[in-house]
Formats: structure tokens, sequence, C-alpha cells
């Protein structure tokens, strides 16, 4: 039987995270005939909606207050616990992002029901909706399920494909209104990394660089390759410990993890550390001039070579290729 979902968008510097049609995309596939009702929570949200319902959702629902303009817990958290109370889902998902990973948990207990994070596939079974999610650094998997009171879960990105775009959908837009107080912190400036590019967290290629880089000005041959691939770059701790790169690039046990498509480990020895970061990858593709280095034994293809000589024309290659097609 059809079920009504909330699914929260997030929205970041103006534009949608993709995870959140992931996510309606989630909910789909529980059943094709669940009700989908995107959720919006912010300040000027104005069209917002009708990206929602091009990514399938059924119904959309704006909440719009001054203290939702900046992302605060509190704001949050009360805003969409209205909703709620309102709408009587029987779940709620968002994608496994920062602000995912600190909504969620504070909103589900205060449903006093549990969640599931970083999902990557659900099914049902039964009666039950059940999540699988990635432990042990991602070598194994578990399977959760709750079984009382409402579903929250909180999906990891690049793991479940969005529904094809359809701009010809529409569907009902209502509005709430949402009384927030008591507000224990405030935004008052926004202030950016020096990062930019494409975002790690939902990025569909990734090249990513190690120790063997030698150096910060090193790292641009990992720029002029991910700028020919439309690709994010990304570091290993040990590469953002040595100074190459700032930390907001790092992926692994104490970083981002991350599931994109393609996977270019340039200079990466394959620590533990890093490989939990990055191992659920579709496609890895490892470059090191050590052919008994870690990184090969997780790798679908590998390079063996100095990668100050392979790196330069593998980006020339590409050009070209690119180029042609």
């Amino acid at each position: 039987m059809s079920k009504k979902w909330i699914v929260v968008g997030e929205i970041r510097d103006g534009e949608f995270r993709h995870v959140s049609f992931e996510a309606i995309a989630a909910v789909k596939s529980i059943d094709s005939n669940n009700e989908v009702v995107g959720v919006l929570l912010g300040e000027n949200i104005s069209d917002f909606d009708k990206t929602m319902f091009a990514y399938g959702a059924d119904r959309v629902l704006k909440v719009e207050h001054p203290d939702l303009q900046q992302y605060t817990p509190d704001a949050y958290s009360q805003a969409l616990m209205q909703v709620i109370e309102s709408e009587e889902p029987e779940g709620v998902l968002m994608g496994h992002t920062s602000i995912g990973r600190d909504l969620l948990p504070k909103v589900a207990s205060k449903c006093g029901t549990g969640l599931v994070s970083d999902f990557v596939s659900v099914e049902v079974v039964g009666e039950e909706t059940i999540f699988t999610r990635p432990i042990y650094s991602g070598k194994a998997f578990e399977k959760k399920a709750i079984t009382d009171g409402k579903i929250f879960a909180t999906l990891r990105p690049n793991n479940i494909s969005a529904l094809e775009k359809d701009e010809s959908r529409d569907g009902d837009v209502s509005t709430l209104d949402v009384n927030i107080k008591d507000l224990r912190t405030t935004i008052k400036e926004v202030v950016k990394n020096t990062t930019s590019g494409v975002d790690l967290s939902e990025a569909k290629t990734i090249v990513s660089g190690g120790r063997g880089l030698k150096s910060a000005e090193n790292f641009q041959l990992l720029d002029d390759l991910a700028e020919v691939l439309g690709a994010a770059v990304g570091a290993s701790r040990g590469a953002c410990d040595a100074e190459y790169c700032d930390y907001a690039l790092q992926i692994g046990q104490t970083g981002k993890v991350v599931t994109p498509d393609l996977y270019i480990a340039v200079g990466l020895s394959g620590a533990i550390q890093h490989v939990a970061g990055m191992s659920n990858s579709k496609v890895i593709v490892a470059i090191n001039k050590d052919p008994e280095a870690e990184i090969f034994k997780i790798a679908d293809y590998g390079i063996v070579g100095d990668l100050f000589e392979v790196i330069p024309i593998l980006t020339e290659a590409l050009r070209q290729e690119l180029v042609q097609s």
C-alpha cells in the first residue's frame, strides 16, 4: 500500500544538492505509488518547487521564515518538526550531507524514533523497509529496519540514480507558517573556504592526490586533469597534513566519504584510512610508480609509472579525445 514520505530538499548557494533528487528516487523504489512530499526550508525559495516536481515529487511544501535563511540546528529542527506534525508521513529522507547528518538525528530523537544513516540501497521485505549501509570502513554491509515509529534515514550521494528529469511534471504547492523561537545560535556571517570547483561529495568523477605529488605546486597537475574531465579534486590526509592542499579536499576515514563513478588515485599508497573513504567508487584507476602499492589491490585499472610523466600525457590525450568527440 502506498504511503506518504517527506524528502527534505537541500539547497546550497542557490542550487539543489543532487542527492535530494536521489532521495526522491529512493522513496519511489520502495513503492512507485508512494506520495513524495518535497519540503523546502528557507527564505525566498521561489521557483525551487518546479525542480522537485521535475525529479518526481508529487507535492511540494514550502516553509519560509527569516530564521531559515541560513542553516542552524535549532531553527531547522523546529520547522521540520512542525512539518512532520502537519503531514504525519511514514518517513523522512534527505541526503547524508553535513546538514542531513546534523538535522535528521536531532529530529528523529525529538520524535522518539531511530535513524538509519548513510544508507546506499533500500528494499521492502514483507512489511518492513530494509536499508543497507556500509560498516567497517566499507568492508561489510549491514541491513537495518526501523520497526516502531516514523522512519528517518540519510542517503549517501551517488548510490541511487535520480529519476529522469521531466520538466512537464507539475503538482500542488502549499505553504506552512511555522513558529520558531528560543534560538541559541544565529548566523552573522558565512566565510567560505578557498576551495572551488565541483563538490566532492556529489562528484561523478574525482581526481585525488597523495604525498606522491611532493608539493602544493604539483597539485596543479590534478587541477588540469580535473578541468578536462569536469571532475572534482580530492586528497589524502597525508597530502593535507603536508599542506599541499586544503583540508576541505580530504577523503578518507577522517575526511569525506565519496562514491563517484570514476576515482583516479594519483600518487596514493592506498592506506586503509584513505581507502575507507573511496573504496565503494564504481571504477578506480590507480597511478603509482610502486607496483607493490596497496592501492593497486582495490583498483580496477592500474598504471605503473611516474605520475609526473603519466598525468601530463593522460591529460593531453583526454583533452584531444574529448575535443574530437
